[in-house]
């Protein structure tokens, strides 16, 4: 029987701010360049003031947000558990979602008083992305946010792995992950960044060492995870922890063990610009693939192809338009 979802996303919902900066700004600022850091709102604010534009994009974002906005795009079906404020952050949170045809679980509840979270993204000229994040109400996301009818109707659920920063967060993770396998719903994981899995690392032990269907990481968090100072130990390690695993390595393009041989999946050649929501595109294009149709192989290529295009942009998505172009390119290259 055919499942109404794709995919099942859950993760923090927060409102991107992006910026152009110098690594001088980091430096005086003490920000650490290049991974996610958990700050108050009083702290963003100072630095968004500091860097004094004249104009701030507000754009709906989030990392699971990001991947299950992906899938959409390319014509899947997705649902995304969330927590929002019954602010304007909010409503222009869920304006998003409803427009681009995802289904949320404030489809059947009410929010709560409170901020939306807000994440601060710094890039600079070398592409890298910095992001502050204050997490405002989504904080307090709980098991009261999953929708077991969706996990259930879904072929498979993404679990974000920012969420293991708090008590609560660690909980919806156990919790869906737990519904999932009860529903033979096939569980997939992202660890999402390499400061996160250096402060959590029991954490995600607690959630992948019971097994996960995939699992999505970059080079340098596959290294810290597994505690191995080589990719060729790193990858052979996660074979004992993950049933099926994408390794991306930016430039140098993806490893994906399919959970009996090694791919490889060539890069695209591209000057990148900003490389906020790579890794999220990567796992929104190769869950669309494989949930549609494609092998991993297959869905390797789509998924290269989707994060070139997202890193020679400003920002984490792209235009409806641009994910159709990329999925008729993918077609005509087979």
């Amino acid at each position: 029987m055919k499942k109404k979802y794709n995919v099942y996303g859950i993760g923090n919902a927060l409102v991107d701010m992006e910026f152009e900066i110098g690594d001088d700004f980091l430096e005086k600022h003490d920000v650490e360049k290049g991974v996610m850091t958990l700050v108050d709102e009083e702290a963003q604010s100072r630095l968004i003031s500091d860097i004094n534009r004249e104009e701030t994009v507000e754009k709906p974002g989030g990392s699971a947000a990001n991947t299950v906005f992906a899938v959409s795009q390319f014509g899947g079906k997705a649902f995304y558990s969330c927590k929002v404020a019954n602010d304007p952050f909010g409503d222009l949170y869920l304006e998003d979602m409803k427009e681009a045809g995802i289904d949320t679980n404030f489809d059947r509840q009410e929010r709560e008083d409170g901020i939306t979270g807000k994440c601060l993204v710094m890039v600079t000229d070398d592409a890298e992305r910095t992001m502050n994040t204050y997490l405002g109400i989504t904080q307090n996301i709980s098991t009261n946010e999953i929708d077991e009818l969706a996990i259930r109707d879904s072929e498979y659920v993404y679990i974000e792995g920012y969420l293991v920063t708090s008590e609560n967060g660690f909980e919806v993770m156990n919790q869906t992950k737990k519904i999932a396998q009860q529903n033979d719903v096939k569980t997939a994981l992202t660890l999402s960044d390499p400061a996160i899995v250096e402060g959590f690392k029991s954490r995600f032990d607690d959630i992948i060492g019971a097994s996960v269907d995939l699992l999505f990481c970059n080079e340098k968090e596959a290294k810290i995870y597994t505690g191995k100072s080589n990719l060729k130990e790193a990858r052979e390690a996660l074979k004992k922890e993950a049933k099926r695993f994408v390794i991306t390595q930016g430039a140098n393009g993806a490893m994906i063990y399919d959970g009996d041989t090694f791919i490889d999946i060539e890069p695209y050649d591209v000057k990148a610009v900003d490389t906020n929501g790579a890794g999220d595109m990567y796992a929104g294009a190769f869950l669309y693939g494989i949930t549609n149709g494609m092998g991993f192989a297959g869905a390797g290529k789509l998924a290269s192809l989707a994060g070139s295009k997202v890193v020679s942009q400003f920002g984490p998505r792209l235009k409806w338009h641009q994910m159709q172009e990329i999925l008729n390119e993918s077609k005509d290259a087979e």
